[in-house]
């Protein structure tokens, strides 16, 4: 699960992303179509040292907390078999095929 890291009480801000990079909680304007790309701002300084076994975010409490990173990925279910289809038999030659073989032969 998660463990908060730092206690830090940021009250968030609609339309704003917030992330924890270097141990520090930016924040940045998302981005909507027709407006321009805006440039990220320091909320906080969380005061910890990052570790790569782990993914660091902001939670409901305004706080920085961490959480397991899932190395890999999550295991698949396998597919279920599919059932084999009868084999389908080979066409019968067409009809006007046979005439045209036996005025041939002729």
């Amino acid at each position: 699960m998660q463990e908060k890291v730092a206690r830090l009480g940021i009250v968030r801000e609609k339309d704003m992303m917030y992330y924890v990079k270097d141990g520090a909680v930016w924040k940045v304007r998302r981005k909507q179509p027709g407006v321009p790309k805006g440039k990220p701002e320091k909320v906080a300084d969380g005061g910890f040292e990052m570790d790569n076994n782990y993914i660091y975010f902001l939670d409901k409490a305004g706080d920085a907390a961490r959480a397991k990173r899932a190395v890999g990925g999550q295991k698949r279910k396998k597919p279920a078999k599919k059932a084999k289809k009868p084999a389908k038999k080979a066409k019968k030659p067409a009809k006007k095929a046979k005439k045209q073989a036996k005025k041939r032969r002729r």
